[in-house]
């Protein structure tokens, strides 16, 4: 398989924690949205939007979206599975997975932050306001959901990992990156905790791939 990436992306990020869950073989060809590659003409061929990840598996047409390829993996690849098999359980998964995936990080990434600048002119300082909110109001609403819940076990849903604990863990990156303080979500933090010890997790984090800072 081949993934478009970057290193600081914190979709890609859950697409190659998934990859490696699941022992896939990839190829990651680095997009760098910092320059604005993902913007050129031969970018765009493979995703229209010119946004990432995007995931090439054989000769079929480029998987798009991180939720949609990390459902995709795993109906192809369904070991070690993503999503548990009760549908009130799967519901519960997905739900947790799209307050980061659809409500909080698509607030803070590169092209919504160049809006804040170049469009609405706004300063650095007021930049990060609006990055660090938008973060931690989405770290508020996973504990929420998961505090005190009889679903919530080591992970998100019981003690095996799920889509939701990928989503968790790149949540928490970007608060690390947005310098978030994480103390009043003690539950996410603990699960992000027990992620880490995974070797899928822990070799996929940003910061230890090709082309990141020595430090951040």
């Amino acid at each position: 398989m081949k993934l478009y990436g970057f290193w600081r992306s914190l979709a890609s990020y859950r697409v190659r924690v998934a990859l490696h869950l699941k022992g896939i073989a990839f190829e990651e060809t680095p997009i760098n949205l910092l320059s604005g590659a993902q913007h050129s003409d031969d970018y765009r061929k493979v995703n229209p939007q010119a946004v990432i990840p995007a995931l090439i598996d054989g000769n079929g047409p480029p998987i798009f979206q991180s939720l949609a390829i990390l459902e995709y993996l795993d109906e192809v690849h369904p070991s070690p599975p993503l999503l548990p098999k009760d549908a009130r359980a799967r519901a519960r998964v997905r739900g947790l997975a799209q307050i980061v995936a659809c409500d909080a990080h698509p607030l803070v990434v590169p092209r919504i932050r160049t809006y804040l600048e170049k469009d609405l002119a706004l300063d650095e300082p007021a930049r990060n306001t609006w990055l660090q909110h938008w973060t931690a109001k989405g770290l508020a609403a996973l504990e929420a959901n998961l505090a005190g819940n009889p679903a919530t076990g080591r992970f998100c849903q019981g003690d095996n990992v799920t889509l939701a604990d990928i989503c968790i863990a790149s949540q928490v990156v970007g608060a690390a990156f947005f310098s978030v303080d994480t103390k009043p979500y003690p539950t996410a933090v603990r699960i992000f905790g027990d992620c880490m010890k995974m070797d899928a997790f822990a070799i996929s984090h940003p910061l230890k791939q090709p082309g990141a800072p020595a430090s951040h």
